[in-house]
């Protein structure tokens, strides 16, 4: 994968590639139905067999410009079932055509659809891995100006947080990391904002007013470039009143848990964010009905 992405220039052969990996190496989870819908932007259910209560939002990771609910529908469905839940992930509108803040919008819309379905907010969570991750928390940020209600609780795996890319191990492991080439950054970030402030909260959620944010369990692995992104971003919210917690792993892959079946740690890390989840979606329904009562 890094000498793909080391050298791509054209999007749409790149968003081919990854389809074609995801067909090829991501087996869909067993006993799970796969459904289309319109929930404020076209969407993919992934809903196992088993019961479950409320819904996980997700937003599938590539940049920006790649990636689709289908290439991340094994992982979405992996987690969502370890929490509980079933998962909605929005095809969000990708750049170069659809810059910035189109995915953050379609992000809100899909949240929208879903309290106006009558999903109450300590039923639903959020999950997402690299630029998905960080669109993730850029969604979580925006609630409260938005005037939303924010869920029971969020799930990253390596969260891009930081389109300046100030963190320390963006530089110390640049000749580490197994999958992300470093020289390429600042090209996806051009495709991506197309001008627009890196600093702006929507597209840094590291920068934006963080105030009383949802319990978050963060993943990154410790030869990865965005490691610090995601250590930053769990004292960040921290410091703003959440309980948030950055899980550091060892020599892994970015984003690692979309390995399903091929990195023997990701099935653990998953089954480690679906119990995070599961614990943070009863806590919050049991604290809203002692406080309704």
């Amino acid at each position: 994968v890094r000498p793909m992405l080391a050298r791509q220039t054209d999007p749409q052969a790149a968003r081919e590639s990854f389809l074609r990996g995801a067909r090829l190496f991501l087996a869909d989870p067993p006993g799970h139905h796969f459904r289309h819908d319109h929930v404020g932007v076209p969407s993919l259910w992934a809903e196992p067999d088993a019961d479950t209560a409320g819904v996980m939002l997700y937003l599938h990771g590539g940049a920006f410009v790649m990636g689709s609910p289908r290439t991340h529908r094994a992982l979405a469905g992996t987690l969502a079932e370890a929490a509980g839940q079933r998962a909605l992930l929005p095809d969000y509108r990708l750049a170069p055509e659809h810059p910035f803040p189109a995915a953050l919008e379609d992000a809100l819309a899909a949240y929208r659809a879903l309290l106006d379905r009558g999903h109450a907010a300590e039923t639903l969570t959020l999950a997402g891995d690299s630029a998905g991750g960080g669109l993730a928390l850029a969604l979580l940020a925006e609630m409260p100006a938005r005037g939303l209600p924010q869920p029971a609780a969020v799930v990253c795996f390596s969260p891009l947080v930081d389109l300046t890319f100030s963190g320390a191990s963006f530089r110390e492991n640049a000749g580490r990391d197994a999958m992300l080439p470093a020289e390429r950054a600042a090209f996806m970030r051009q495709l991506w904002l197309q001008g627009a402030d890196p600093q702006d909260p929507r597209a840094s959620p590291l920068f934006a007013g963080w105030s009383a944010p949802p319990p978050a369990l963060l993943f990154a692995s410790e030869t990865e470039l965005l490691r610090d992104d995601a250590l930053r971003m769990a004292a960040r919210m921290r410091a703003a009143g959440g309980q948030a917690e950055a899980r550091i792993a060892g020599d892994l892959p970015h984003a690692w848990p979309a390995f399903l079946g091929w990195i023997p740690e990701a099935r653990g890390t998953v089954a480690e964010a679906g119990a995070f989840l599961a614990r943070c979606l009863q806590a919050r329904t049991a604290w809203g009905a002692a406080t309704s009562r």
